[in-house]
């Protein structure tokens, strides 16, 4: 049986087992590879929800033009949806958007408009501030502005938490993963811990963003939020879709040791994924480790990947890039 068109293939991403880089966790350790998604990340989910949603409600018009502030992953889930739709697309993105993604999105026909990096978010010059200005100024434009879209997370309870406890048969015990917008991680635990309220789900930021501080003591340091050279991770401020109540834990991981986990997922373990899933797992194995007496050979650990470490050759797997930028 074939699919009718490219979205219909989103989704129903593998689960795999760590060999090597989890010796130490007397559990499994699963990886879940949303690379594997026609767009190559997680974020393949949630554009197509998007668009869905605001076609229901009526905010979308056909012929229209969608507006979004990404850091690649989420411009490539919304256009690829948006070629099938006759759908044009304005993306705003910040000067730490890889090489690789932004040639992605304008291969897809994507408008790029590049925004300075460090701006606070209520700059006119952020890429938050520009594309609400796009989306206000141009006729037939709508901002689905993912921090807040309620698609987002759902997009995550229907489809990934679902996923995840199929897949493990129920037993999961711990899942990890990385948060930007929020909607990944709140979808998936709302939908696991419906289904089990004993799962743990534990959050895992880099250095430099808001969340980890946040969610220990409920507060915003802007002295410890700085620029990281984590893509698609972390946050300077708490997104709409990021519920922290949802979560038991959370943990912090640096630039370096990410970007060194990225590279030995691909030459330990054949798995070639991208920055944040170098964070995701650098900072759940060193939980796990710290906290082996928590874990049993009856646990059953997941480990969100967001996506693919093609997105990223000419940074976290460019020797150059990595000694400029004091990460090597």
């Amino acid at each position: 049986m074939w699919h009718r068109n490219i979205v219909e293939t989103i989704g129903h991403t593998p689960l795999v087992q760590l060999n090597k880089l989890a010796k130490n966790v007397p559990a499994p350790v699963l990886i879940k590879l949303e690379s594997f998604n026609p767009g190559g990340s997680v974020k393949d989910r949630i554009g197509h929800a998007m668009i869905q949603a605001a076609e229901e409600s009526g905010q979308l018009k056909p012929g229209g033009i969608l507006v979004e502030a990404t850091s690649g992953n989420t411009g490539t889930g919304i256009v690829q949806a948006a070629r099938i739709k006759g759908y044009r697309c304005i993306f705003t993105v910040t000067e730490k958007v890889s090489r690789e993604k932004q040639d992605l999105l304008t291969a897809f026909g994507a408008e790029l408009v590049l925004c300075p990096l460090d701006v606070p978010p209520e700059d006119p010059r952020s890429y938050y501030s520009v594309a609400q200005k796009i989306a206000m100024e141009t006729p037939g434009a709508i901002y689905l502005n993912q921090y807040y879209n309620e698609a987002n997370v759902q997009a995550h309870y229907s489809s990934t938490g679902p996923e995840i406890w199929q897949q493990t048969e129920g037993r999961i015990t711990h899942f990890f993963a990385t948060a930007s917008t929020g909607g990944t991680i709140s979808g998936s635990a709302r939908y696991l811990k419906e289904k089990n309220k004993n799962i743990q789900v534990i959050g895992v930021d880099p250095c430099g963003s808001s969340y980890h501080k946040y969610f220990h003591e409920g507060v915003i340091d802007s002295d410890e939020v700085y620029s990281h050279q984590i893509e698609g991770a972390g946050k300077e401020y708490l997104a709409g879709n990021m519920h922290m109540e949802l979560l038991n834990d959370y943990t912090r991981t640096s630039d370096r040791e990410a970007m060194r986990m990225a590279r030995r997922l691909a030459k330990e373990e054949g798995v070639f994924a991208g920055q944040s899933s170098g964070l995701a797992l650098a900072g759940a194995l060193e939980w796990l480790e710290q906290r082996g007496q928590e874990i049993s050979q009856d646990s059953l650990v997941v480990v969100l990947l967001p996506d693919s470490g093609m997105k990223y050759i000419s940074k976290t797997f460019n020797d150059d890039w990595l000694k400029e930028k004091d990460l090597f």
